[in-house]
């Protein structure tokens, strides 16, 4: 546990700068001062350490406390407990506690924290079934992506010999569940459906992968004790399994979906509500740490590193973190390649809450039932709206232009913006996702719910 109010010896000058600044005149005072912002130990926790670290927060006026969660339903009862004022979530679950997939409750986010920054990654022995299935360049290295239709053969292996496949992703609503499902299904492996008002939410349900969730650090030791097969999970953990020699990423997520958006900042509607000065500032701490994330083409990255290093954040070696945060990614042991934009925290807009990002999670909801019913195309939006709140992110973001930390051309513009990002066409299996159709959008896979359908 980290407290940054523990570490200043003298509150009172500290105090009154801050009353002096611009910023502090901008918006008002924050109606809450001390807070506990929870996270867990990945990489993409980055503008959380970093606002921290630089005294982002201190320039707003908050003193602030960073707790590592021990899981992904730990931290989310936390914040909706009050025992956390906010944290890093998953970008579904804002989503699946407002609609009462799980947990019921109104959570909302005015922050993306970041793009990428996942990967799959399959045991030794699955590799070595599935390489004879992958394509090779002129110098024998495998041709990526490596699409799931390698590890068909595998599968159907595994099931000849009435063996089960198992594979570990974080959360029911998580990205990394849903980007494993889609690799999945591209490849025709179906990767089996909830049924939440069957009971059945165990998400197995006419599966050919076994889909379970597994906390994002304990991935690698599961593995290798045979536990599962392979998991999603993002950095530094398939990284990890790498330097351990006990398995191989076969796949990023930015080679799934380029430039996806993954974790979010979530609080309750209730505290923002009882906190909106509060809110704004701590917005606008991790604007600022997502931009110097990304500033001068990842100049600061190095520093990054050595920062997330330390046990209080994520506490994995250096060059296991560094690996993918400044800009390589190794596959094979030997074979790392330069994949500039594996992490991204500012530069695409990739701080701002589309409501279009909200709307592609929820159609993966739709298609793995854990939505069980049809949907018209206004619910969509309607839930989008509900959750996803750039209309918070403008004022902070306004607020830093004014103050002269930011440039105006570093964000959208919001007088033009309608928070739908122009359909999107990178995906692995060439499948275009438009944020105004959801519907129509799910009409084109062979594999998942569509229309009226029912488990």
């Amino acid at each position: 546990m980290i407290s940054r109010r523990d570490l200043l010896k003298n509150t009172a000058v500290v105090s009154l700068t801050l009353l002096s600044s611009a910023a502090w005149a901008g918006i008002g005072a924050p109606e809450k001062e001390e807070l506990k912002l929870g996270f867990i130990k990945l990489t993409d926790m980055a503008p959380l350490a970093i606002a921290y670290e630089k005294g982002f927060f201190e320039d707003e006026g908050l003193y602030v406390t960073l707790e590592a969660q021990a899981n992904w339903k730990v931290l989310l009862d936390g914040v909706i407990a009050g025992q956390l004022d906010g944290a890093h979530m998953l970008a579904g679950q804002p989503l699946g506690a407002t609609i009462g997939f799980g947990t019921q409750a109104h959570i909302i986010t005015a922050f993306s924290m970041d793009l990428n920054g996942n990967g799959i990654t399959v045991s030794n022995e699955v590799w070595e079934l599935m390489k004879a299935n992958v394509p090779k360049d002129k110098d024998g290295k495998p041709v990526h992506p490596i699409k799931a239709d390698a590890l068909k053969p595998v599968i159907e292996q595994f099931k000849a010999d009435s063996k089960q496949f198992k594979l570990g992703m974080v959360f029911p609503v998580s990205t990394h569940n849903y980007e494993l499902r889609y690799w999945l299904a591209a490849g025709g492996i179906h990767p089996g459906y909830y049924a939440p008002a069957k009971g059945d939410t165990s998400g197995q349900l006419q599966a050919d992968a076994l889909l379970s969730v597994t906390p994002p650090p304990q991935m690698p030791s599961t593995m290798e004790a045979g536990t599962i097969n392979g998991y999603c999970v993002g950095e530094p953990w398939n990284q990890q399994a790498v330097f351990k020699g006990i398995g191989v990423p076969v796949i990023t997520d930015d080679e799934i979906w380029k430039n996806n958006p993954e974790k979010v900042f979530g609080v309750s509607k209730d505290w923002a509500d009882k906190n909106p000065n509060t809110h704004v500032r701590v917005i606008k701490a991790l604007i600022r740490a997502g931009h110097w994330l990304d500033e001068n083409n990842n100049a600061n990255r190095t520093e990054a590193v050595k920062i997330l290093t330390k046990p209080s954040y994520v506490g994995a070696d250096e060059k296991v973190i560094a690996n993918s945060m400044t800009g390589t990614f190794e596959y094979e042991p030997g074979d790392q390649r330069e994949v500039p934009d594996f992490n991204v925290f500012f530069r695409y807009n990739a701080t701002y809450p589309y409501y279009s990002d909200a709307i592609w999670y929820l159609t993966q909801m739709r298609r793995w039932g854990q939505i069980a019913q049809a949907k018209p195309d206004s619910w969509y939006m309607e839930t989008a709206k509900k959750v996803y709140r750039p209309d918070i992110y403008a004022i902070a973001a306004q607020a830093l232009i004014t103050e002269g930390k930011l440039k105006a051309s570093d964000f959208p513009d919001f007088d033009k913006e309608t928070g739908i990002r122009p359909p999107q066409a990178e995906f692995i299996d060439g499948v275009t996702f438009d944020g105004n159709k959801p519907n129509a959008y799910l009409e084109q896979f062979k594999i998942g719910l569509k229309g009226d359908e029912k488990i």
